[in-house]
């Protein structure tokens, strides 16, 4: 697609990726809709443990992305009076090993403890990443939103996309509930209900709906200073002092219903934690992440179909920041993004 200033771009999902591409085009001067079929942030961003993780695996296909999150974050953070990140730093032990990323280093018992005193068990040695962080992922949302704004964005909640305009092989506008909106180039950035979309227009995207539980307790304060994954518990202080939990789903049988894990983990923190004097569970509830196939986020125009663009992956906190700025850039720009080839969904087309 070529440069087209002023382009009129309809974006469908208003979760933390499509906030950020969003945002990021109106940056560079496009007309932007933003089309949420509920609440903002009301989808699988509002249960995120939301960890800015740049941790990854030597098969991680999203490694060049997450090494970009931090510098991106920080560089929103400037820019946007209304984002917060608590830059508390991560420790991770007991887990697969992984490939430490610049910034990522080895530290002792003692220096474990220096950092989380409250440890009871502290490993001989663990993962340190002083320069991660977390934040509170509807409030990053909605300061993403209100940046786009500023910029002149159109923000319509409670609208559902019904169909598509144009014809076969072109998408001209997109059919809501609140009538049709016209638009140079949609991107579906709607989480696991993208593959609805593209289903209408004839297109099986390679998506699932991974689940996944989150827990929240109020407890006392300071139980950790930054973020602990490891085999036991992966927890964190949300931004208002409750704390929060990350736990697997495994399937829904009885004994694995969300406050029943919930209770459990609470078990768990107690026997890792000195200083667990109360932990009640406040929420713990299952969010179903959207994950492509072979793990590499779908990003790109609609093969196919021109008009369309796409915007999908996990984990989409860590993301939004890298891809919402290499998202606006290639559509604004025209050019395509060398960092985001390896997320083209043509790779599943033989």
């Amino acid at each position: 697609m070529n440069n087209i200033p002023g382009m009129n771009v309809v974006v469908v999902g208003a979760g933390i990726v499509g906030a950020s591409v969003a945002y990021h085009l109106s940056c560079q001067g496009a007309q932007v809709t933003i089309v949420e079929a509920g609440h903002v942030a009301s989808g699988v961003t509002s249960t995120s443990f939301a960890w800015i993780n740049t941790t990854y695996s030597d098969a991680d296909p999203a490694a060049a992305l997450r090494a970009a999150a931090v510098s991106d974050y920080r560089r929103l953070e400037a820019q946007l009076p209304d984002l917060h990140i608590q830059w508390t730093g991560s420790l991770t032990y007991g887990l697969p090993e992984v490939t430490p990323a610049p910034g990522i280093s080895t530290v002792s018992g003692a220096q474990i403890l220096t950092l989380e005193p409250n440890l009871k068990h502290p490993p001989a040695q663990a993962n340190h990443a002083p320069e991660e962080g977390a934040l509170n992922a509807v409030a990053a949302t909605w300061a993403l939103i209100k940046g786009a704004q500023a910029r002149g964005a159109r923000l319509l909640e409670q609208t559902q996309v019904e169909g598509f305009t144009g014809s076969a092989d072109k998408v001209s506008g997109v059919k809501t509930t609140h009538g049709v909106i016209d638009a140079d180039l949609l991107v579906l950035a709607a989480g696991t209900g993208t593959t609805l979309l593209t289903d209408v227009l004839g297109y099986s995207l390679a998506l699932d709906a991974s689940p996944a539980i989150y827990i929240r307790y109020h407890s006392p304060p300071q139980l950790v200073r930054g973020i602990i994954s490891n085999a036991a518990m992966e927890v964190r202080h949300a931004d208002d002092g409750g704390l929060l939990a990350a736990e697997d789903y495994l399937d829904d049988a009885a004994d694995h219903q969300p406050n029943v894990i919930a209770l459990r983990t609470a078990e768990a923190i107690r026997a890792e934690l000195h200083g667990v004097v109360s932990l009640d569970v406040e929420q713990a509830c299952v969010g179903f992440r959207p994950i492509p196939k072979d793990g590499a986020p779908l990003v790109g125009f609609l093969p196919g179909i021109s008009g369309v663009y796409v915007c999908v992956m996990h984990p989409g906190v860590t993301l939004a920041a890298t891809v919402g700025r290499l998202v606006g850039m290639e559509i604004t720009r025209g050019t395509p993004s060398p960092d985001l080839e390896p997320c083209r969904l043509g790779r599943f087309r033989r």
